[in-house]
């Protein structure tokens, strides 16, 4: 019984992770939209994107991922080992710290920013006006990392206590105030652009913001608290390095393919880019959200010594992943040229454009299994306390995806460098897989292999779906795009009804588990 409340407490979690996560993604594209609607692409986009992307490159490394998965343990195990009252002691300790650390940093990036602008985009020194509006747009900026960190700790926070829905829903109000501004506040400035920057700046406050009443609600109320000899403290700070170093690798990870990627024919970045953006839409809204959902509930199994419990969150966790990306991912290699002709095809964006961009969201799609897989394990590692191995094994990863993506670039052109990523994420929780077996013994059990071959089953027949509405209304890339907008609905509707209805014949666990909460939801 504990079992199954703790996987149904999961469950419920990842959906909640995941609608939030897709609400996210459809305002990050209309974002996209509206800003390359007011303000086209030239001199002060290319200022902007510039000088988002380094406060936003320090929240990847600092902030979403390294910060709330090395808190979650030790505040869990507080929680679990000692007093709620102990917790929010040691949460008061790094929220005033962080806060300190945070300014220190602000002020440095404002201080700086010249100099990380000739870094970052040294080519922009040749156009002084466009320096200069990157520098300031930089340094306007540059504190959203203080309220984006404050944020991700308020996430571990109420995670820890199995609060989901808002810092989920942290991300959508970044793209409204984003939107709004662009709106509102563009004829306010001499510069449009600086709109933009005040809708960063704003939308980090309210993100923080959002947080508070949900954390009293759930009984913290954050204080001052200067006890920086706290021993919690210098445990976070332990597992925080090794996985902020995590998160460099996977940076270094994108530049190597980036730059490999420059040394083939024209184009080879931007069909790697929008591949990725396609794969990029299942792994927010499932893998990461699942991986999210579980590390809580892992870092109270691993606190309490309860391994065997660890285990079957671990494969349910693994299994419910499996469930959405498995059928994804051959959804994606099935569909991947309608896919992209109706998202990307128009004006210089041609049919060429489509087959080659298609090519590299194959390779990428047969990888979607282990991108996705690895978030579970991962968060079991740090449940754990162990930060290193992961590390250890990413760097290994890189070095597999560097000599891969050399070998298989110039016969297989940008394919190659999608397919080289895929393998060594297979490389990557394969070895991660058989480490944690020999941390904590078998986690794969039989429930786990009868639903991936369910899963499998399920997945083939809508594959077979699929190649019957291609065979029916063959495909033509150069239709009408309301032709081709049908089509593709169609195979995603056939397929989709498809893999529900065999999973429902098959009897796949997974797919009662939602049944039994859109049941209890209904209810209440």
């Amino acid at each position: 019984m504990q079992k199954e409340t703790e996987n149904r407490r999961v469950a419920k979690a990842a959906s909640v992770v995941g609608l939030a996560t897709l609400l996210s993604r459809i305002f990050g594209f209309i974002r996209d939209m509206v800003v390359a609607g007011f303000f086209g692409a030239g001199f002060a986009t290319d200022a902007f994107f510039v000088a988002f992307r380094i406060p936003n490159l320090l929240r990847r490394l600092f902030a979403e991922g390294s910060l709330t998965i090395s808190f979650v343990p030790i505040f869990t195990e507080y929680l679990k080992k000692k007093s709620k009252e102990d917790a929010i002691g040691l949460a008061n300790t790094a929220f005033t710290l962080l806060s300190i650390i945070l300014v220190i940093v602000s002020l440095a990036g404002i201080f700086f920013s010249p100099l990380i602008v000739k870094i970052i985009a040294p080519g922009f020194s040749k156009v002084p006006d466009k320096y200069e509006l990157t520098v300031f747009l930089t340094r306007l900026m540059f504190p959203y990392i203080f309220f984006i960190s404050l944020v991700a700790l308020c996430m571990g926070i109420l995670n820890s206590l199995r609060h989901f829905a808002a810092p989920a829903l942290a991300p959508v109000v970044l793209n409204i105030c984003i939107i709004a501004a662009a709106i509102l506040l563009r004829n306010l400035f001499p510069e449009p652009i600086i709109s933009l920057a005040i809708g960063v700046i704003i939308g980090g406050i309210l993100q923080l913001a959002m947080q508070f009443p949900f954390l009293v609600k759930m009984g913290v109320k954050l204080r001052p608290s200067f006890d920086f000899k706290h021993p919690g403290i210098k445990r976070i700070g332990i597992l925080m390095l090794p996985a902020v170093f995590g998160a460099a690798v996977y940076q270094v990870n994108i530049f190597i393919s980036t730059l490999l990627a420059s040394f083939l024919p024209g184009g080879s970045i931007s069909y790697l880019y929008y591949a990725d953006r396609i794969v990029q839409l299942p792994l927010g809204v499932f893998a990461i959200a699942v991986g999210t959902a579980s590390l809580p509930s892992l870092s109270e199994q691993a606190s309490s010594g309860d391994l065997e419990e660890m285990k079957k969150t671990i494969s349910f966790s693994l299994r419910l992943i499996f469930f959405i990306t498995i059928p994804a991912m051959i959804a994606l290699i099935a569909l991947r040229v309608p896919i992209i002709s109706v998202l990307f095809q128009r004006g210089e964006f041609d049919c060429q454009s489509t087959i080659l961009t298609s090519q590299a969201l194959l390779y990428y799609a047969v990888g979607l299994w282990a991108f996705s897989g690895v978030r579970v394990v991962v968060a079991a590692f740090y449940s754990l306390q162990d930060t290193k191995t992961p590390v250890k094994v990413a760097i290994a990863a890189l070095f597999v995806n560097a000599i891969l993506s050399v070998i298989l670039m110039f016969p297989m052109k940008h394919g190659g460098l999608a397919l080289a990523t895929s393998i060594a994420s297979a490389v990557n929780i394969i070895i991660l897989f058989f480490l944690l077996k020999k941390k904590i013994g078998q986690f794969l059990d039989r429930e786990f292999y009868g639903s991936i071959f369910k899963v499998i089953l399920s997945s083939l027949a809508m594959w077979g779906t699929i190649a019957l509405v291609n065979y029916i209304f063959p495909w033509n890339n150069e239709g009408p795009f309301n032709e081709r907008f049908i089509i593709l609905v169609l195979g995603i509707a056939v397929g989709l009804s498809t893999f529900l209805i065999a999973s429902f014949i098959l009897k796949s666990s997974e797919m009662m588990t939602v049944f039994e909460i859109v049941k209890r939801e209904k209810i209440r």
